[in-house]
């Protein structure tokens, strides 16, 4: 006859089938970011990239030459 009591080494429930193919998709896409980032395939970023060509950020300091030939900072917006 068979024992109808279940066994007290049972296997733990298993992962839903939604887990499991979440938890590949989202291993792929981190396998394929770090694949993009190692090889330089996404080109450059940052915030120069939206720029046009040839422009350089503008911080609101230029650096001007003295007469004594050493360079000082000047802030037009402070001299206003």
């Amino acid at each position: 006859m068979a024992d109808p009591s279940p066994s007290p080494r049972s296997d733990p429930p298993k992962a839903p089938r939604w887990a499991k193919v979440s938890a590949v998709v989202v291993g792929v896409l981190i396998l394929l970011a770090v694949i993009v980032k190692l090889t330089g395939l996404g080109g450059d970023h940052g915030p120069g990239r939206h720029m046009g060509i040839g422009e350089t950020p503008s911080t609101g300091v230029s650096v001007i030459q003295t007469s004594g030939g050493h360079p000082a900072a000047y802030a037009p917006e402070a001299h206003r």
